[in-house]
């Protein structure tokens, strides 16, 4: 019988945030029975792959909250299925197939974090009009044809990990016309081995200004056919 996979620190998501965050990521399928029993509650009659990705996102979590020193907690989902983490501490987890990660930080070093992975074959161009703002699809317009779709793909994750990030603080639910992403040097990042920077401009008044001053900046990186992008306040 073949092992399950296992959940591992990681440096590559570690790197898109400044020190003191932990990562974690699992490739592959979650182990369900590996669950805490709370946890196996919480998830209900999920079909195969929605409890595949809740497991792997728990056991990201319990390794990265076991570096702050926090063993046995069980993960659980609020009503709108974010993750209620311990109360010390601010967290995120992003999973797409074949890939999760989990990223935690103490609260008296953080206010919020948020992580989001995408597959970037998946962001079609026919999502664009749907996820980006009109100044971005210009963006895009102006890319070779061949970066059209990995920037779409950045777009998408540089948003939603922003919204995992201020979500906690505000209660504020965004859509993706509330946001526009910018990048300075999109076709430096080809091959970069390091994170690259994103800026987020609110596009409409956001309950987060009155919390967390502008600008609002995160780190992204292509990995294989993935782009990561994170988020922190």
């Amino acid at each position: 019988m073949q092992e399950s996979p296992r959940a591992h620190l990681s440096s590559g998501f570690q790197a898109l945030f400044a020190p003191g965050v932990v990562a974690a990521e699992l490739r592959g399928a979650g182990d369900v029975t590996q669950l805490l029993p709370a946890e196996a509650d919480g998830l209900g009659p999920a079909a195969p792959q929605r409890a595949a990705e809740y497991a792997a996102g728990r056991l990201c979590a319990r390794l990265a909250l076991a570096q702050l020193g926090i063993t046995g907690f069980a993960l659980l989902a609020a009503a709108d299925r974010r993750p209620v983490w311990p109360a010390a501490v601010v967290g995120s987890i992003t999973h797409t197939r074949g890939l999760c990660a989990a990223v935690v930080a103490p609260c008296s070093a953080f206010r919020g974090l948020g992580v989001d992975t995408e597959i970037v074959g998946k962001v079609h161009a026919d999502l664009w009009p749907r996820i980006c703002v009109p100044a971005e699809l210009r963006w895009l317009e102006s890319l070779p044809e061949h970066r059209r779709v990995a920037a779409a793909a950045l777009v998408f994750a540089a948003k939603e990990a922003f919204y995992k990030c201020q979500s906690p603080l505000t209660a504020q639910w965004l859509k993706f016309a509330d946001l526009s992403v910018q990048v300075t040097d999109f076709d430096a990042t080809v091959g970069a081995l390091a994170p690259a920077l994103f800026e987020i401009t609110p596009m409409r008044p956001l309950v987060l200004a009155g919390i967390v001053s502008p600008p609002y900046c995160g780190r992204f990186r292509f990995h294989g056919e993935f782009v990561s992008a994170g988020v922190a306040f």
